[in-house]
């Protein structure tokens, strides 16, 4: 976490509008993207400085040294690009998974896709722990991929449990906080909060999703300081598993209508040969091709940056 400069901090902003992207999609996370673009421990890092040791530096020594020890600058970025993301690119990412599903879906299986190579490839050591904790995390994401979606539960506790877990889910490669959020029958309920103003569950929500980033971001950190490389096992493995959910081809199962608009609760991967419509085999395939290659030059770029 050394000292950066304007353009630096610029580029660590860019990110930030990529995993906010991201994060609007269910199915893709937001932890994804931060791994693959090289800040994901520097943001865990930077999360758990988040305690009262650290707050005490406010009273001892004033604003600027609490500001460096919490590495004020890269989270304030990161934060910026996020809510940039969220404000502009989250209507046309929406548009698009609306309107040409297949297309943006296999541009994103191409990127997770790639990805899980470049999260692998920073494993030291494979042995056979690693391994299992692999294909465990793998079966983990699918599960979690083929749940239904729960009728939600308003109670304030259960909204407070259903930030926390979210958050834990969005800060994993491999795990969309969205998507996690739709299992436990919050999404439209939160969606609602927002739409009429229920101040008092979005406080609830985003207190969850504090009290939850900064106690998970701890474990994370304590992972990765004493076993990396079976914590990266078990992300690659999330990541892995995940791809189900981005499957481009999709047989719709069981849908509800929500204010006017068809909901999709439940769906299943097929074949593009067994898909009902236009599969768009060649376009799709030239984006799953331009997402795994994009991922590729990202780490080219980083490989040459560090030489």
């Amino acid at each position: 976490m050394g000292k950066r400069t304007l353009k630096e901090y610029f580029v660590v902003g860019l990110k930030g509008v990529a995993m906010g992207a991201a994060d609007v999609v269910p199915g893709v996370s937001g932890g994804t993207i931060a791994f693959i673009s090289g800040i994901y421990e520097e943001l865990i890092d930077s999360i758990s400085n988040i305690n009262l040791k650290n707050l005490k530096l406010l009273k001892e020594e004033g604003f600027v040294s609490l500001w460096r020890a919490l590495n004020g600058n890269f989270l304030l970025s990161l934060v910026i690009g996020i809510a940039i993301s969220i404000i502009s690119l989250a209507r046309v990412i929406k548009y698009l998974l609306e309107n040409q599903p297949i297309l943006i879906w296999s541009f994103f299986f191409g990127l997770v896709l790639a990805s899980i190579i470049y999260v692998a490839k920073q494993i030291n050591k494979w042995r056979i722990g690693t391994i299992i904790l692999l294909f465990a995390g793998a079966l983990i994401a699918y599960y979690i991929t083929k749940l239904t979606p729960q009728e939600a539960n308003p109670s304030y506790p259960y909204v407070f449990l259903s930030g926390a877990l979210a958050i834990c889910a969005m800060i994993l490669p491999g795990i969309s906080g969205s998507f996690i959020l739709l299992l436990l029958g919050m999404y439209k309920p939160v969606l609602d909060a927002i739409h009429d103003r229920n101040v008092i569950l979005l406080i609830t929500l985003i207190s969850g999703a504090i009290v939850g980033l900064l106690s998970f971001s701890r474990v994370l950190k304590w992972l990765f300081d004493h076993y990396e490389n079976l914590t990266l096992a078990v992300l690659t493995g999330f990541i892995l598993g995940s791809l189900n959910k981005i499957w481009p081809w999709k047989e719709v199962l069981e849908t509800e209508i929500i204010n006017g608009k068809i909901k999709v609760l439940r769906e299943e991967s097929v074949l593009p040969g067994s898909y009902e419509g236009d599969p768009q085999l060649l376009w799709a395939l030239l984006l799953a091709f331009a997402g795994f290659m994009f991922i590729i030059l990202l780490e080219k770029l980083a490989v040459k940056k560090n030489d």
